[in-house]
């Protein structure tokens, strides 16, 4: 139901209690609300978390205050509403931005992995693999690099299916790093070599720039 649909029905329920003198819409009308708040809270956090992404690449930005408890918010009344996929996506946006803005695995990783539950009850493949890139994440700057390796492929394969290749490409260029770690060198460099190809045929120009830096560092190493 759209954010329109359900601001017709608070002016349909609020007609019927005061001219009507029945009041048993209200409840269903305020649950929209809720519903259009929540996904109006998640919209605006996922805007801050992106100029926060977009500022790290040019300097040192500061965590914006609004956006975990906007995060926090959509959760809460998600879960209240019962809807299981939006929870998910909720919770995952509050691990990733412990696991990226404020570098706290400790904190993160709980949440995205009642993130990764919850998206598999939904059938939400996208905010399932968002989920499992981040647990990889969080596994490699652990040392346990054979979990990392098994939770970005598992992520890669969900997107890979969903055809979202961009993030595929992202996605290879942690492997990269993971196959680095691991001394396999050759397959850090095709893994590399794949995501260029995949980055630069659907022009995602920021996750060439991550291929390039990542080719020098493990060069380096």
């Amino acid at each position: 139901m759209s954010a329109d649909d359900r601001f017709a029905r608070v002016t349909t329920a609020y007609d019927q209690t005061v001219f009507g003198g029945d009041a048993s819409g209200l409840a269903e009308a305020e649950r929209g609300l809720d519903a259009v708040e929540a996904d109006a809270a998640l919209a605006r956090g996922r805007i801050l978390h992106a100029r926060f992404l977009d500022e790290r690449a040019r300097s040192s930005p500061s965590e914006d205050p609004a956006e975990l408890p906007l995060f926090e918010r959509a959760a809460k009344l998600y879960q209240a509403l019962g809807d299981v996929r939006g929870e998910a996506e909720a919770l995952f946006w509050i691990g990733c931005l412990h696991q990226v803005i404020r570098r706290d695995n400790e904190t993160a990783v709980p949440r995205l992995e009642r993130s990764r539950q919850l998206a598999a009850q939904a059938g939400d493949s996208l905010t399932e693999s968002e989920a499992l890139r981040h647990l990889g994440v969080a596994a490699h700057q652990a040392g346990r690099l054979d979990e990392a390796r098994e939770r970005l492929e598992e992520s890669s394969r969900l997107r890979r299916a969903a055809g979202s290749l961009p993030f595929v490409a992202a996605n290879l260029v942690g492997l990269a790093y993971v196959a680095a770690a691991q001394h396999r060198s050759a397959d850090a460099a095709a893994i590399l070599d794949e995501a260029d190809a995949i980055a630069r045929a659907h022009a995602a120009h920021a996750i060439v720039r991550q291929i390039d830096q990542a080719r020098t560092e493990i060069a380096a190493e």
